[in-house]
């Protein structure tokens, strides 16, 4: 679908290599372990041009340091966050990254954390932990009404945009968005494309926007169907897109797929 590379780290987490605009030129998206990236690049024979961190949390950036040192290069991370080796503190509308390694737009997604960003650029989104493939991450710093802005923010991208999030969440995300909306076929059909992806050892990152609209009850939340499930789990009508958004994320936190 796409030439950027997942290298994976820990027990579920993706660090992105981009594709620059000059052949075996990347861009490290949200290294959390600099080992793997390192082995990568070296076996591919390629050559970073920056990195990108997307919020602060250790598992996306605890490889920055010993790259940033590595090959001494720039590392672009939100302004509104503490991260050792940041050089570039970004904000929303921030152009980022060089003629070589390839240009981003940054947006503000707060919510998973107080200063999360994302990065836009070649009809891609790396969205960290704000957005996942069928589901969104988790309130650790935010309000419920940040989340839900930061994904409609995201969920206004072109369709064909490309989703790179920060996990392989994407089998226990569908079990959930099924309990929402039972009776969704593109659930089902999405669902059974992923399975076939993992079983040929392959992620099931990255998604289209289009595809998230489709099955992601976070971004579906003015959807009847989806508010007919948030007011029965919370017993009180959810009115408004950020009270279903909020009712949907404290029911997942709760649930066991």
């Amino acid at each position: 679908m796409d030439d950027v590379i997942a290298v994976q780290a820990f027990r579920d987490n993706y660090i992105w290599l981009a594709p620059g605009s000059e052949p075996g030129i990347v861009a490290v998206v949200d290294p959390g372990d600099a080992d793997p990236v390192i082995a990568t690049l070296t076996a591919r024979g390629l050559a970073p041009a920056f990195v990108l961190c997307t919020h602060h949390h250790g598992d996306h950036v605890g490889g920055v340091e010993a790259l940033a040192r590595r090959y001494r290069i720039p590392v672009y991370g939100p302004a509104a966050e503490s991260i050792p080796g940041v050089t570039h503190p970004v904000v929303e509308g921030d152009i980022v990254g060089s003629d070589l390694g390839g240009r981003y737009q940054v947006l503000a997604v707060p919510g998973h954390t107080r200063g999360h960003v994302a990065y836009v650029g070649a009809g891609r989104v790396f969205c960290g932990d704000t957005l996942f493939s069928a589901g969104c991450g988790r309130l650790f710093e935010g309000t419920a009404f940040q989340l839900h802005t930061s994904l409609m923010k995201l969920a206004a991208l072109p369709p064909e945009t490309l989703v790179y999030c920060g996990h392989e969440y994407t089998l226990a995300n569908l079990a959930f968005a099924r309990m929402v909306e039972p009776d969704n076929a593109d659930i089902l059909a999405f669902e059974r494309r992923c399975r076939r992806r993992l079983a040929a050892g392959q992620p099931t990152i990255p998604t289209k926007m289009a595809d998230e609209r489709a099955i992601n009850p976070f971004l579906r939340t003015a959807i009847p169907a989806v508010r007919r499930a948030a007011t029965h789990q919370s017993h009180q009508k959810s009115d408004t897109d950020a009270s279903v958004f909020a009712t949907l994320r404290r029911w997942k936190d709760d649930f066991k797929g």
